[in-house]
């Protein structure tokens, strides 16, 4: 089974903290990541760009209307994610605790929700 995790923060508590503990957080990041990656069981993996790129269509009339900026309200945004293949929701569950979101930047509001997938269509 494919688990999708999505990596949420929330802006106005990342904003306040303090640049250095910022990087603090941030720099333990790659070595967690890694460590997730080893397990062969990562089959993607991302962080999302700034909101102020991001772009939102939605139907309308037929044809696709597009806006500026994530659409949604929400006190959190999704900042990364990934998706895992695992046997098993209890090791879907083990495989995304290992995310940095899931373990550190509780002052950045940050956690994973894990989403078990119904459809995955790869790229070949």
């Amino acid at each position: 089974m494919k688990y999708l995790g999505l990596a949420y923060f929330t802006p106005e508590k990342f904003a306040a903290m303090a640049p250095a503990d910022v990087q603090a957080l941030v720099s333990q990041c790659p070595a967690l990541d890694e460590k997730m990656r080893a397990t062969g069981k990562v089959l993607v993996s991302a962080s999302l760009g700034d909101t102020e790129h991001w772009v939102s269509l939605r139907p309308c009339s037929g044809k696709a209307q597009i806006s500026d900026g994530p659409f949604t309200e929400s006190k959190e945004m999704v900042g990364g994610l990934f998706i895992i293949e695992a046997d098993s929701r209890e090791e879907a569950v083990q495989l995304a605790s290992m995310h940095p979101a899931a373990t550190l930047g509780e002052a950045g509001g940050w956690g994973v929700e894990l989403i078990p997938m119904d459809f995955f269509l790869a790229a070949t």
